[in-house]
């Protein structure tokens, strides 16, 4: 039989209750229902508190602290490089492979999407994205202009590789960067829930700002409108039968809104916050309208896919997710009890879901969810045997993954010849002095404030081979502060440069539906300043200015490194 396709589609911050058909009755996602009735639904599926862990967890089948990620920004959520990837698995096995959308597990090559397993890479590789309306994104390294809704590209993008013609089976992974935050939706999407009555609320009701669900409930239409394009464009391709399509998203609900009364959201450890939906459709083999009751995880995705495709999950590092494809198949046989464990990234709270309890998280203590989703009713004294079992446990977990995380920041590659452009960007910059980042979260920032010589950037880098490298900055001056000259060292080499243009541009601060608190996004120009050696090896690469005539040096949102001669 002829290999399965895979196209894995997983959102950003959607709650398990931003879909009818889980009973919110605010919101109209008929694609995305539709998906469910036509396969497999795991009612109680779990993922972690935050993106890049979930995303680890997905690509490695392992719980993200043996992965190496232990934050969202600042290289923290970067997966070790001797990780086998979901897209390393698939590529190895003959598929050929695309990512599109957010990546969030390390931007440098090798961290890159090309790096780990994925041929086709277009996308922004951070946290999150600072405008979703004609972004600058990139494809395969070099940046370029998208057109459009940002959602609306990321479908279409899907959709055309989908329908590359080839002997060779695919891996598309669509990764969706709505609902999250910041709250930018065409009008046309808007407009349908501007006057709708939100008749669901949120457990807490004072709790929930009603324009902010609007504005996600606008995003998450939209996005169903765009998986109902995905899937047209399986069955445009007639390969719909054969492809194994799943649906999720990476953590609990960004605001306070209607998720079905559970406790928690993003952030959390508790229910509401590590709950997903979770469907899966393989027309071929998976019977429609199937509902499963056992629980499931993130980590289970790479070793049942592997499982589904008949490859090889040859890693050398030990799974902690199992193959669901004996629940997915109907195959006879039992299915043993077992434990998912979730941890917040900073190591300070942590829960383990039994297919029947809950204990840890909220006021430390024993919930049967079956009966109690809320997590109202503390079951810790009544049941002092089954929660010490449980504890006892998570402790035992929590400490052999606290023996994982290491605490040395992760230097940036450069200088590969296979990818020869590195971005030294804003976020993984240490700024000095008076400098600042654009906001208060280093992802998709820039750097501002640099009102003095005596200030400067670092950042951490590893030279993969020594040579010959093209320096860039992508930069705005004012045409008062054109002038400045500036030096970049690295090494023992030094580069001088002069800031000899202005390059001015308007923050895109128009789109939003809520207020933000993320940088606001805008242009920046391409400066080369020249060209400098540098020696193989961990270093600090640090600009400076020598000299200041205006107020201000410059804005700076990354420099450019593109390898070109060994020496």
């Amino acid at each position: 039989m002829k290999r399965p396709n895979v196209l894995l589609i997983l959102t950003d911050d959607q709650g398990w209750g931003d879909l009818s058909c889980k009973g919110n009755g605010n919101i109209r996602t008929p694609h995305i229902d539709r998906l469910a009735s036509e396969g497999a639904d795991f009612d109680w599926f779990y993922v972690t508190p935050l993106c890049a862990p979930t995303r680890a967890e997905i690509l490695t089948g392992r719980y993200y602290p043996r992965t190496g990620v232990r934050g969202v920004t600042r290289r923290a959520e970067c997966l070790n490089l001797d990780e086998k990837t979901l897209g390393d698995v698939f590529k190895n096995g003959g598929y050929r492979t695309g990512y599109f959308g957010k990546w969030h597990s390390g931007s440098a090559y090798p961290y890159h999407p090309n790096g780990r397993g994925f041929d086709e890479f277009k996308g922004f590789c951070c946290g999150h994205w600072g405008h979703y309306f004609d972004s600058t994104l990139e494809h395969n390294g070099e940046e370029f202009k998208s057109a459009g809704y940002i959602t609306d590209y990321f479908a279409e993008a899907a959709t055309e590789f989908i329908a590359e013609k080839g002997e060779e089976p695919f891996l598309c992974y669509l990764s969706f960067n709505v609902p999250h935050s910041p709250f930018q939706v065409p009008d046309e999407w808007f407009d349908r829930v501007r006057e709708r009555e939100i008749a669901q609320r949120h457990r807490d009701p004072a709790d929930e700002d009603v324009e902010t669900t609007k504005s996600v409930l606008a995003m998450c239409e939209n996005l169903d409108w765009n998986v109902g394009r995905v899937l047209d464009g399986l069955e445009a391709a007639g390969v719909a039968d054969n492809t194994i399509v799943l649906y999720l998203t990476d953590n609990g609900p960004n605001t306070a809104r209607w998720n079905g009364g559970m406790r928690g959201r993003k952030g959390s450890v508790d229910e509401g916050g590590v709950r997903t939906m979770f469907f899966m459709r393989w027309p071929e083999k998976i019977r429609a309208g199937l509902q499963i009751d056992k629980i499931g995880g993130a980590v289970d995705l790479l070793p049942t896919l592997a499982d589904l495709a008949g490859l090889q999950c040859a890693t050398e590092n030990a799974l902690d997710g199992v193959s669901l494809k004996p629940l997915l198949l109907e195959e006879d046989g039992g299915w043993p009890d077992r434990a998912i464990y979730s941890r917040s990234p900073n190591g300070q709270n942590h829960s383990v879901r039994t297919q029947r309890f809950r204990a840890g998280g909220y006021q430390h203590g024993l919930y049967d969810l079956g009966r109690d989703i809320g997590q109202n009713d503390n079951l810790a004294e009544g049941y002092p045997e089954q929660h010490r079992r449980l504890i006892d446990s998570l402790d035992a977990w929590q400490a052999e993954m606290d023996a994982c995380v290491g605490d040395e920041a992760r230097p940036l590659p450069v200088g590969h010849p296979e990818f020869p452009l590195t971005y030294l960007n804003a976020q993984d910059g240490l700024p000095e002095g008076d400098i600042t980042w654009s906001s208060i979260h280093p992802n998709a920032s820039f750097f501002i404030d640099w009102n003095s010589t005596a200030d400067g950037i670092g950042w951490d880098i590893d030279v993969q081979n020594a040579g010959v490298y093209e320096v860039s900055l992508m930069y705005a001056c004012r045409a008062e502060d054109v002038g400045s000259q500036i030096t970049i060292e690295a090494g023992g080499d030094r580069l001088l440069g002069v800031i000899d243009e202005s390059f001015v541009s308007q923050l895109k601060d128009q789109d939003d539906r809520i207020e933000r608190r993320e940088s606001y996004q805008k242009e920046f120009a391409p400066l080369v300043l020249g060209r400098m050696e540098l020696k193989r090896g961990r270093q600090i690469l640090r600009i400076t200015a020598l000299e200041k005539p205006g107020a201000e040096v410059m804005e700076l949102r990354a420099i450019g490194l593109r390898y070109e001669v060994s020496q």
